[in-house]
């Protein structure tokens, strides 16, 4: 039951962005590009302050403010839950290049349980022109239970292409 309502949840939440790359019984694959005004290790920095542009409404606490993300291979998308005593490991990091490329591996939002595998990477790269390209891509296999990974496909990508445009509007002020 909790799966269906985050899954209708998200389905709202989000405007439609970005690509579903691949769908299977196996999982999927989205990615969402954007172009920010800064240069890459400037665009690099700003991701690790997660709790400073993630969409609040996409957080276990309400609070994005109590995210953090320790870019280094190891290092922690955790969030805190305040007044619990609580936390979530959103994602664990597994390559980390700063200023080309942050990799993790991450089950987000309801995905979490779910017996599935995420690999979610940004790369980094020059904008022709100036800026930065950003592209995030997010691969996802397992078992999915409910909509499976055709009907979760979609939803991510629309959640991912919010969260992605958080960032870009945090290098855009």
């Amino acid at each position: 039951m909790r799966i269906a309502i985050l899954t209708a949840a998200l389905a709202l939440a989000a405007p439609a962005a970005g690509e579903v790359k691949s769908v299977s019984a196996a999982g999927f694959e989205v990615e969402n590009r954007v172009t920010v005004p800064a240069p890459p290790a400037e665009a690099y920095a700003a991701l690790a302050r997660i709790g400073q542009w993630w969409p609040s409404d996409h957080s276990w606490s309400g609070a994005a403010a109590n995210m953090t993300l320790d870019p280094r291979a190891g290092g922690c998308f955790c969030e805190a839950l305040p007044g619990s005593g609580g936390s979530v490991e959103h994602g664990r990091v597994v390559f980390a290049q700063p200023g080309q490329m942050l990799r993790l591996n991450a089950a987000l939002g309801p995905l979490q349980g779910e017996a599935v595998t995420g690999t979610l990477t940004f790369a980094f790269a020059p904008a022709e022109g100036g800026g930065t390209e950003i592209v995030m891509n997010y691969l996802v296999g397992g078992l999915i239970r409910g909509p499976g990974p055709e009907g979760f496909a979609p939803i991510v990508d629309r959640v991912t292409a919010l969260q992605l445009d958080g960032l870009r509007a945090h290098l855009t002020r």
